[in-house]
């Protein structure tokens, strides 16, 4: 069964970026994140649309978007904010990681 939890949280500004690419593509508004050995410091976030929650699974939902983490995953991005960032260095999800001891400078990839 899947966990509705305070251990993840979508701002406002990340639920209405996938609310728009969801219905962009005529899918529920469902974003995944995990959490994949690599990239230059260890691990390395992986974003995508899901179609439903899995088991085991921890929902966080904001103005009807769920962000779904699964277990695995969650023990190195507990505490985490995903956040939408458009600015002058483009426009990306971001996450607010309190358990990365450091991070790459393009924000995709942490140690802990």
């Amino acid at each position: 069964m899947a966990t509705l939890a305070p251990d993840i949280t979508l701002t406002q500004a990340a639920a209405a970026r996938v609310a728009a690419i969801a219905a962009k593509q005529s899918k529920p508004a469902i974003l995944r994140l995990s959490v994949e050995g690599g990239g230059c410091s260890g691990f390395q976030y992986k974003f995508g649309l899901a179609d439903a929650p899995e088991q085991g699974d921890t929902i966080a939902e904001v103005d009807g978007v769920k962000l779904l983490v699964d277990d695995m995953s969650l023990d190195l991005v507990r505490g985490c904010a995903v956040d939408f960032v458009d600015n002058l260095g483009g426009a990306h999800f971001k996450v607010e990681n309190p358990n990365a001891a450091s991070g790459c400078g393009c924000g995709t990839s942490f140690s802990v």
